[in-house]
């Protein structure tokens, strides 16, 4: 795993960086470099972790970018409703809340899995004129774009299934492990440190007891299948997918139909090796290609 000099590996530290909003009745946690003088980039985090994921590649990007990264409803430092049903269109309604009190006007996005379909209807009002402020681009990395191609864990399934609010609860922390590396690289796998930080920003508020709750994107993808591809294949600002191939959920598999559906001949960054946590697995790769690509849009 490559290594970075980050000083953010701490949870504590994470924390202490960042603030909280209440948006919507609940508390948002986000954290915000805040270089007004540099454009800004709004990272949207993965399921079922939280804007930690973005700890290593943060102090590569920051050197030239304001970063903004909100853990999203249910997720991380952010408030965790239990008795509360979740959907993609409501965190896409808080993030474009965020960008509303945080006055962002113009502003670069990069997504992860559950942030890429967030990006998705986000970047959807953006082509019809509906979004808040106004998009520069869009990077995608590991997601499952097309329902079709998202290749669901057996822990994924059960969590959607009838049994999932008992799943939930019998979900401890081996079981996380041991689900977390199998969607990794295998020469890139997380450290103890790293899974640890990982399961007690998951734990806080007892957020494993609404993985199931949380599990419903699944559902959202199916149903809003063409709104989303839309988005995609018309969309009003570049697109760029960074996909780790080795990735068993949406990896090489994602890519091809990418290509056949939305971007058969524009450039994209594959990582041979690389599984589902690009930016944890391969942070200076991810970080390098990424300022490649935003650096293109201002030549």
């Amino acid at each position: 795993m490559q290594s970075n000099g980050n000083s953010y590996n701490s949870i504590d530290a994470w924390l202490d960086g960042g603030a909280y909003l209440s948006i919507q009745g609940h508390n948002i946690f986000y954290r915000d470099s805040g270089a007004d003088d540099k454009p800004t980039v709004l990272l949207l985090h993965g399921y079922p972790t939280s804007g930690w994921d973005w700890h290593k590649v943060w102090p590569l990007l920051e050197k030239h970018y304001r970063l903004i990264a909100p853990d999203l409803l249910g997720f991380g430092f952010s408030d965790k409703p239990r008795a509360h049903s979740y959907s993609i269109h409501e965190q896409a309604d808080i993030i474009e809340a965020l960008v509303t009190e945080l006055k962002l006007e113009r502003f670069h996005v990069l997504a992860h899995d559950y942030g890429d379909t967030v990006a998705q209807e986000l970047l959807y009002r953006q082509n019809v004129g509906k979004g808040k402020g106004h998009w520069l681009s869009a990077c995608l990395l590991n997601g499952g774009l097309f329902p079709e191609t998202h290749r669901a864990r057996l822990i994924q399934k059960l969590l959607e299934g009838p049994l999932g609010p008992y799943i939930a609860r019998l979900f401890g922390k081996s079981q996380f492990e041991r689900a977390f590396c199998a969607v990794f690289g295998s020469a890139s796998r997380p450290s103890q440190a790293e899974l640890d930080g990982f399961w007690q920003l998951i734990c806080r508020q007892h957020g494993n007891q609404i993985m199931h709750k949380l599990i419903h994107y699944m559902a959202d993808r199916r149903r809003h299948r063409e709104r989303w591809l839309l988005a995609l294949r018309d969309s009003c600002v570049p697109v760029l997918l960074i996909n780790g191939s080795a990735d068993p959920v949406s990896g090489a598999h994602m890519v091809a139909r990418y290509r056949e559906l939305v971007r058969p001949n524009d450039p994209l960054v594959e990582l041979p090796d690389i599984g589902h946590y690009p930016q944890v697995e391969a942070p200076t790769t991810v970080a390098n290609a990424y300022h490649k690509f935003a650096q293109s849009l201002s030549d």
